[in-house]
């Protein structure tokens, strides 16, 4: 793929992968499920984090997957290049030995404390729609030390009360990870959206905006939330992708599973 054939204006799901890879740092781990997490798992490698450690949930350590995206976490492309074959219960462990520092969450559902609902839209005797469930995402949740929550902004979404508690934010606030038996100093680190990037309030552990996409106001943030999000007073704009950004991820991409074809 040339530059050339590159879009130069950024789609959402360019400006949310991007600002996930650059969340990540050089030398660290993370547990990366498929879609947009491995996509920006492969970014960050490609660009700013040559020593990051991907760590998939069926098992798979190190894999750098050269032909195509893997279409899901246990697929045997996911161990290519890798150095470990692992299994589900053995990665899991790991993070639950604290040896996984970021792990990318999705969900139907998120609170102003960063609790994910990815079970059920309703009730548990009135269900309106049944979901996925948890997969890895509480163990994830509990275990990593900074989890990035990827999912697009809403009122639907974005909710006061959970119609179900699936994986684990700051419950209601400060200690309260420690109160329920998890490690101190994990939780919910960002949340990328195709509005902006958010984090958690040291004193509150509620949801703050620190950047914005170009174009996209303050206004935009509370009328698709249904709870009230804190503004950082020293929140700015995100830089937009530049061309080689986005020729890069499209390269990664180049068959279209996740950002579709050109």
């Amino acid at each position: 793929m040339t530059t050339t054939q590159v879009k130069q204006t950024a789609t959402a799901a360019d400006r949310m992968i991007i600002a996930a890879a650059k969340a990540l740092e050089d030398d660290k781990s993370v547990f990366v499920g498929t879609g947009m997490p491995l996509l920006a798992g492969i970014f960050a490698q490609k660009t700013h984090a040559p020593g990051l450690l991907t760590v998939y949930e069926g098992g798979g350590i190190g894999g750098t997957p050269s032909q195509r995206l893997p279409i899901q976490v246990s697929e045997s492309m996911t161990f290519e290049n890798g150095t470990i074959v692992g299994s589900m219960d053995y990665v899991m462990s790991l993070a639950q030995a604290g040896f996984i520092e970021y792990g990318f969450l999705g969900g139907a559902q998120i609170d102003a404390y960063g609790n994910l609902n990815s079970t059920l839209i309703g009730t548990w005797e009135d269900t309106k729609v049944r979901l996925p469930g948890s997969g890895g995402g509480a163990d994830i949740a509990s275990f990593c030390w900074r989890n990035i929550i990827l999912m697009i902004q809403d009122k639907r979404k974005f909710v006061e009360k959970l119609d179900f508690f699936t994986s684990p934010g700051y419950f209601r606030g400060p200690g309260e990870r420690e109160k329920h038996g998890l490690p101190k100093n994990t939780g919910p680190y960002r949340v990328i959206t195709q509005l902006g990037v958010y984090g958690f309030s040291e004193e509150t552990k509620r949801m703050k905006l620190l950047h914005l996409y170009e174009g996209v106001t303050l206004e935009d943030v509370q009328e698709n939330s249904s709870f009230e999000i804190e503004i950082d007073p020293n929140w700015s704009y995100i830089t937009e992708p530049t061309s080689e950004e986005l020729e890069i991820l499209h390269k990664i991409d180049a068959t279209g599973i996740v950002l579709g074809k050109n």
